[in-house]
């Protein structure tokens, strides 16, 4: 048997390669929003979110030749009454292991307060926001061919050769003379168009994403003048998922400089967080004590 020809718009790498761009934008989202100031040059910041995106929890020591490193964990040993593991190692993708750390020697960087990686959200609404793109495509789609065709079977080949021209966009149709147009009955489907609707409704998953991330965002299609009770209410999440990333590390910080004698600090990233509280806050100020126009 022969190789299959590859076929690059396959519909099956096509759907793949779709869910893996939502999937690499959140990704970006997650690991680009922390700041870390005053991080030793022997840390890359950028490998150390990814390790806590991925896995949750990365550990802090120094090292006589390399000097200090943020890595891996690998937890070991017994866990004391906060379960927090008294033993742990780090280690790198080059096979690097470290010395044996304690808490003496080394600080746990934990991604949220629950100890768990970001990434299953990000493949959550990556899957989610993929599905809305293959039924808007469908229904869009569907506006184009909403016929049905029926023929006799020994036409069939001939409709499909007839169809094929159809969905080329072809200016004229051909047809062999033997091509019986009385045999033909084509039937309207009448594909509702309601794409728009969808799009709306993966709008608000992809808002919702970025408050899961702690991304400041306007999660609503209301149309009217917002209050400064529902500006605060929209923010809150967004904050509370901020925070629950953010405050794991701050604590790390305190836990390094104290143990080590260093000044890091880390803080969150959102350079569209005062436009957008500016815009919210404006309209609520605009509206307050009356009713929504």
């Amino acid at each position: 048997m022969g190789k299959k020809k590859f076929n690059m718009f396959d519909s099956r790498i096509i759907n793949n390669r779709l869910k893996m761009k939502y999937y690499r934008q959140l990704t970006e989202i997650y690991v680009s929003t922390m700041e870390w100031k005053n991080m030793p040059d022997t840390v890359d910041v950028r490998f150390l979110e990814m390790v806590l995106f991925r896995e949750g929890a990365a550990v802090f020591f120094r090292d006589e030749d390399l000097g200090y490193l943020a890595l891996r964990m690998v937890e070991a040993g017994q866990y004391n009454l906060y379960d927090n593991p008294t033993v742990r190692y780090g280690y790198g993708t080059n096979y690097y292991r470290s010395e044996r750390l304690t808490p003496e020697n080394s600080v746990i960087i934990w991604n949220t307060y629950m100890r768990t990686p970001s990434f299953q959200d990000a493949e959550l609404y990556a899957c989610r926001l993929y599905e809305y793109d293959k039924i808007m495509d469908m229904n869009i789609r569907a506006q184009k061919t909403p016929i049905l065709i029926a023929c006799d079977e020994t036409e069939l080949l001939s409709m499909k050769n007839v169809y094929m021209q159809y969905e080329g966009d072809y200016p004229v149709i051909f047809g062999t003379k033997g091509l019986n147009p009385k045999s033909l009955t084509a039937l309207k489907t009448d594909a509702p168009f309601n794409a728009d609707k969808i799009y709306q409704m993966k709008t608000q998953l992809w808002n919702e994403a970025l408050t899961s991330a702690g991304i400041s965002n306007i999660n609503t299609n209301k149309k009217e003048r917002f209050v400064v009770d529902e500006v605060t209410r929209n923010l809150g999440g967004t904050y509370a998922n901020r925070k629950s990333r953010l405050n794991p590390r701050q604590q790390a910080c305190k836990e390094i400089n104290r143990l080590f004698g260093l000044n890091i600090s880390c803080d969150f990233i959102d350079i569209d967080s005062e436009l957008i509280e500016k815009d919210f806050y404006q309209n609520a100020e605009g509206n307050e004590g009356g009713e929504n126009e």
